[in-house]
């Protein structure tokens, strides 16, 4: 299985690769994230240049798409041509959402009807689409995620490693990279954010 993690110019790098990195721990079991670009290379808000390793017509193939947040995304929403380049299946894909990345959800019609996490800054602009954002790290109904705060990037990448492989694929992730002396106690903490936010979930198998 296959996961882009969409990742415009000016993004934020603890939300584009804590997710990636996390799921890249399953490689051996079959997913694999790979970071997915507009552009051959983009430079992130704290002028990282990366390469990307797909480019976004790759989202048609993907069975997970993560769209990751960054000081530019109000501007990527703006752009007619780019989102048409975002092809997207709730019915069919896993489709999660990092802070601002929610905005690209509501353009494209994906929280209608649902409520989002985001980050605080981005919080005004995501309920000036309609969408009610919740006082939460994590939130998910049916195949569709949205987490809020840079950190919270790890119950996206958990969620996705959950939904596709179990939970105890999940625990074997979150307790290696967790810290030491802390791995049980982040475990229980990964595992109860992202139950607590799940509505409806179902296995993607």
């Amino acid at each position: 299985m296959q996961v882009a993690v969409v990742t415009f110019d000016g993004f934020n790098e603890l939300d584009s690769f804590i997710a990636a990195a996390l799921v890249n721990r399953c490689r051996d079991r079959g997913l694999e994230a790979f970071i997915t670009t507009p552009t051959p290379a983009v430079t992130s808000r704290n002028g990282v240049e990366v390469t990307g390793q797909r480019p976004l017509e790759f989202l048609a193939e993907a069975d997970v798409v993560l769209v990751g947040s960054g000081v530019r995304t109000r501007d990527v929403v703006a752009d007619d041509r780019l989102v048409s380049r975002l092809s997207l299946d709730p019915g069919r894909q896993l489709i999660g959402a990092q802070c601002s990345g929610a905005l690209v959800l509501a353009r494209l019609g994906l929280l209608d009807g649902r409520p989002a996490c985001t980050d605080t800054a981005s919080r005004p602009f995501v309920e000036a689409c309609g969408v009610t954002v919740l006082d939460a790290p994590f939130h998910s109904e049916g195949n569709i995620a949205t987490a809020g705060g840079c950190m919270a990037s790890q119950y996206l990448g958990a969620w996705v490693i959950s939904r596709t492989l179990g939970d105890e694929a999940m625990r074997e992730v979150i307790d290696y990279t967790a810290p030491v002396g802390e791995k049980q106690e982040t475990v229980d903490r990964v595992l109860r954010a992202v139950r607590a936010g799940e509505t409806a979930p179902a296995a993607l198998r």
